[in-house]
Parts: structure tokens; sequence; C-alpha cells
């Protein structure tokens, strides 16, 4: 199995099974995003501890498999982070996108670092860029505290 084919089955797999799925009921930060050109509706719970620490991130709504698998893919990274790494993640993960290449492991497991690297070559199929960045955005308000729901078609 090539690299391609090792990327495609973790999108499918994590489209499929989405991983931290589901209201996190001691989150202490949330916030809720939409993409109204693909329907894609999601809302993030996250529990930050006394530490800034994500101690737990689940992750509610629907939507196509990019947006489902990068949400998914987005829970099982950040997991454990702080929230100075979980920005670094964000800033990374939007880099990444946007220039369409794998970039350097910033902090990650080999593991978390294949999944991160996963949806690199989104960025090259502009329709799916918001997709797969929505809930990227929706975890930077929830990190904010913004209670404005996070609308794919005002932002970057």
């Amino acid at each position: 199995m090539d690299l391609k084919e090792l990327y495609q089955d973790l999108i499918l797999d994590h489209g499929k099974k989405p991983r931290n799925f589901g209201k996190c009921n001691s989150a202490n930060h949330d916030a809720k995003g939409h993409n109204p050109l693909c329907g894609d509706n999601i809302h993030v719970y996250l529990n930050l501890d006394n530490n800034k620490k994500v101690k737990d991130i689940s992750f509610e709504g629907s939507g196509c498999a990019i947006s489902v698998a990068s949400s998914s893919i987005m829970t099982e990274i950040v997991k454990g982070k702080s929230e100075k790494e979980s920005r670094e993640l964000l800033n990374a993960f939007f880099k990444m996108i946007k220039e369409g290449d794998e970039i350097k492991k910033v902090g990650l497991t080999e593991d978390e670092h294949i999944k991160f690297s996963s949806l690199a070559g989104v960025g090259r199929f502009p329709m799916r860029v918001k997709c797969a960045t929505l809930s990227w955005h929706t975890l930077r308000a929830a990190l904010d505290n913004e209670k404005k729901p996070i609308n794919s078609e005002i932002i970057d």
C-alpha cells in the first residue's frame, strides 16, 4: 500500500466511523460551525483543564465524508495537547491545506502525523477545502469562547 492509498483509507475510515463523536458532557468550551454550500453542521465540545490542556474533545453534527473525517482526525490529534499546542496545530493545518503539502511533525507522534497529513491533498480540491477546514475553524472558536456560530462562507 502506498502513502496515497493509506491516506485515502484513513479518510474513509474516519468518515464512516468517526472518533470522539457525540456530546462531551464535561465540556467547558464549545462552538458551532456551518458550511452552507455543502450543508455541513458541526458542534465542537472541549474540556480545558486548569492548566489549559485539552482534557477531552468531541464533536456532533453531520456533513460530507471529508468534513466528518477531518473533525474526527482533529479530535484525536488535539486531545491531550495544551491550548498553545492546539493553536499551533490549527495554524499548521491551515498552512498545510493552503500549500497542499505535508508539513513537519509540529510536535506530533508518528501516528498523529500520518493522520494529520492524510488531509493535505484536500487543498487540491477547492470545493472541499471548506469541508475540511470547518471543524478546525470551529475548534479555534471554541478555544476563543466565541459564541457566534462559524460560517464557512465568511472565513478564508
